[in-house]
């Protein structure tokens, strides 16, 4: 199964099952002499666990990354680093029904019909555990943007019918303190509540996600097919139940006059800026200094605790009864996900630019 890897220089390869011993991530490209915070990692893990809140799965799993390669005393050598994730809370027989039979919208009939296989125990390789290796590469991504003051931060904006209106206020010192990840206490409160209707009507939802670059330099990307937001896009639609990615003023651009989305340059403290900033922080698929932000999208959990129409393997119709332990909604665990995508794409792209006139110093 071709697929699991992602970038050119900083590139990661994940690897392992929902239901199996466990996952991790193969980091190449990772510069020696890098300071390996192991707690960093784990911390940012324990943003996507599972079961740490009333509002997502209750799947209990500690999540700790455990470095085999790659690192000594603390710092990185250079080579590839292999970062593994125990799993201890699997119950595969939650499952056992799905062995012949199709969830809608999931992923079961495709990778059946694709490979001939699949691992129905949690969907295998299909299963959004396997963004948890993405999270421990993203972790040690984040630590060389720390070297470059880079900020990476994401947030929850929407979920279902509840969504921050531009009259919210937003204190991004909120983020970590509530169990939605929004950056207004009033709106996270209503969202909460929405989610604890729909988890007991048995039912899940989307939501949409929100996530800006700070500090980014100029210079970063290439034209064509290397676009940085091509690659950022790429990056997002990688994960789970993204349906969506748009960036900077994205469809609501279509409404505009080129007269008031055009990005007017000026320059302060020897630096050039743009008054507005509708082009997200790219032109061309290349950074312009100014922050970047972009919005995914997320569709509803597909596995919901609600007699559905579907097929079994012989296809015949049947009615399809889910069990199992899963989220009503994606995003308040999908948002340290986002960072970790952007993150790795960034970092690729810091490394691409040592061929270049503006190349970093790592």
């Amino acid at each position: 199964m071709s697929g699991s890897s992602i970038g050119q220089i900083f590139k990661i390869s994940t690897f392992g099952e929902s239901h199996g011993k466990g996952i991790g991530v193969v980091i190449e490209g990772c510069p020696s002499g890098l300071e390996i915070d192991e707690s960093f990692i784990n911390s940012e893990l324990a943003r996507r666990r599972p079961g740490q809140s009333k509002i997502t799965t209750q799947r209990k799993e500690v999540d700790k990354g455990t470095i085999y390669a790659g690192v000594f005393e603390g710092t990185s050598t250079g080579a590839p680093i292999m970062i593994f994730i125990e799993n201890q809370d699997q119950r595969s027989k939650d499952y056992n029904h799905l062995k012949t039979t199709f969830r809608p919208s999931h992923s079961d009939f495709v990778y059946q019909e694709k490979y001939g296989i699949r691992d129905y125990k949690g969907g295998g390789r299909s299963s959004a555990r396997e963004t948890a290796a993405r999270v421990a590469a993203g972790a040690i991504a984040k630590i060389i943007l720390n070297q470059y003051k880079i900020v990476i931060r994401a947030f929850v904006s929407s979920v279902g019918l509840c969504s921050l209106s531009a009259e919210d206020k937003i204190d991004v010192t909120l983020i970590e303190q509530n169990i939605m990840r929004c950056p207004n206490r009033t709106k996270a409160k209503e969202m909460i509540e929405y989610l604890e209707k729909i988890k007991q009507q048995g039912n899940t939802t989307g939501g949409i996600i929100h996530c800006e670059i700070l500090n980014t330099p100029i210079g970063l990307g290439a034209p064509v097919f290397d676009r940085l937001n091509a690659d950022l896009a790429k990056a997002m639609m990688s994960i789970n139940a993204a349906k969506g990615f748009q960036i900077g003023s994205g469809f609501e651009g279509t409404k505009m006059l080129g007269s008031a989305h055009n990005d007017l340059f000026y320059v302060e403290n020897e630096k050039v800026k743009t008054k507005t900033n509708f082009s997200g922080g790219i032109q061309g698929g290349i950074s312009n200094g100014m922050p970047i932000y972009f919005d995914v999208a997320f569709k509803p959990v597909s596995t919901i605790m609600q007699t559905q129409e579907s097929i079994n393997q012989k296809k015949e119709s049947i009615d399809l009864i889910a069990k199992g332990r899963h989220d009503p909604c994606v995003v308040p665990r999908a948002v340290p996900i986002v960072e970790a995508m952007a993150a790795l794409t960034i970092v690729d792209h810091l490394l691409r630019q040592r061929t270049t006139k503006n190349r970093p110093v790592l």
